[in-house]
């Protein structure tokens, strides 16, 4: 996987002689237009692994809750 801010290969500028676009050329000045791998790309796997992990814990307590009341109607 190629890092998004290094600047084009030798064969993308090879392809540019050709017509192609080189591959940093949808990128702004100010660098890459996404974060797609680094720390903020880090941080939002760890918020939906807290996300995730406090709504499996929630719907296992529903279903222990529901065990529980139908066990009292016995």
């Amino acid at each position: 996987m190629a890092d998004p801010t290094t600047p084009a290969t030798t064969a993308a500028t090879a392809g540019a002689a050709t017509g192609a676009v080189p591959v940093g050329a949808a990128d702004t000045a100010a660098g890459p237009k996404t974060m797609d791998a680094g720390k903020w790309a880090n941080k939002r796997v760890y918020l939906r692994l807290v996300i995730y992990t406090a709504g499996i814990h929630a719907f296992a307590g529903f279903i222990m809750l529901l065990f529980e009341l139908g066990n009292r109607n016995k």
